[in-house]
């Protein structure tokens, strides 16, 4: 089954599904192990991993798009990207569409704030008009070769326009065709409820640790009427943490040792980013290779 169709699926199965945040091709492999069915990676992470730099339109199309191809290669579970505001107009949101795709992605956001856009959770935000946004993402919807890949359309309305003229802009937005919608950082659970009650489609959640909006447990999420929830920053938060506590030991130590019990160890690791898969694979082409020049009475190299 293609992983577009596998991501549709999930979106509209009865239970919530609930995506982790991944920022490289390691930490992809890592929420797979851990048995995820989906995983999303977006702006906010992919900057500071790539940059350094916070999340304010500094990746280009391109590069967003080379870093999801990497991301889609290294594991086989559907992947959720990010597609900003679509990098222009709306022919550059139709490439961008057709470079995500071809990336390997189930799925994408295209967003309504002005650019440079802001993280979601950032003051000083602004929406463009409806009537600027739309034909972005009709763009993006007529692009798709896949049917099955899922487009969702993300307001960030609510913080400046309010509920109402958010809760108006996501049914706009389904109207013109988006699979899934996206109130960004609503401050409570009632806002929460509303959202889910009134947008005439299926939602996602947003759990921004640390963020603006509460921080629920899925069942919950799913009570309120949620499709999804994303964790986008949660694993990078966690590791930010636990190098800065590895590297201010090794300073001030000259050792690693005291953090032994909380790493993982060199085969460990290899199994991880799959060397044995990889030498079984290089050993099957190898024996092949020999046996066929056997076969026609040539010697292998040694």
């Amino acid at each position: 089954m293609r992983r577009t169709t596998r991501f549709r699926r999930l979106v509209e199965a009865d239970r919530i599904l609930v995506m982790p945040g991944v920022y490289d091709p390691l930490s992809a492999r890592l929420a797979a192990e851990a048995g995820f069915d989906a995983i999303t990676c977006g702006g906010y992470a992919a900057t500071a991993t790539h940059l350094g730099q916070p999340d304010t339109s500094q990746l280009t199309m391109s590069e967003f798009a080379d870093h999801y191809a990497r991301l889609c290669d290294s594991v086989e579970i559907p992947v959720f990207g990010d597609m900003d505001t679509g990098f222009g107009n709306a022919t550059n949101a139709a490439r961008a569409m057709r470079a995500y795709e071809r990336a390997g992605l189930a799925g994408v956001f295209i967003e309504d704030q002005v650019f440079p856009k802001r993280c979601g959770h950032m003051a000083g935000k602004d929406v463009v008009p409806a009537a600027e946004f739309l034909p972005k993402l009709k763009a993006v919807l007529d692009a798709r070769q896949d049917s099955d890949f899922v487009v969702m359309a993300r307001t960030d309305a609510l913080a400046v326009e309010g509920l109402d003229a958010a809760i108006e802009r996501a049914n706009l937005y389904r109207e013109a065709g988006a699979d899934l919608l996206f109130v960004e950082a609503p401050r409570t659970i009632a806002d929460m409820r509303r959202i889910c009650a009134e947008v005439n489609g299926p939602c996602m959640a947003n759990t921004l640790e640390t963020g603006l909006t509460p921080l629920l447990p899925a069942d919950e999420l799913e009570a309120i009427g949620y499709a999804l929830v994303a964790h986008p920053v949660g694993a990078l938060y966690a590791v930010v943490d636990t190098l800065r506590g590895l590297f201010a030991e090794l300073r001030e130590t000259g050792t690693t040792e005291g953090w032994l019990d909380r790493m993982t160890d060199f085969e460990g690791f290899a199994d991880l980013v799959g060397l044995p898969a990889l030498r079984a694979r290089e050993q099957a082409v190898l024996d092949f290779s020999e046996d066929l020049l056997r076969r026609h009475g040539q010697d292998a190299p040694d």
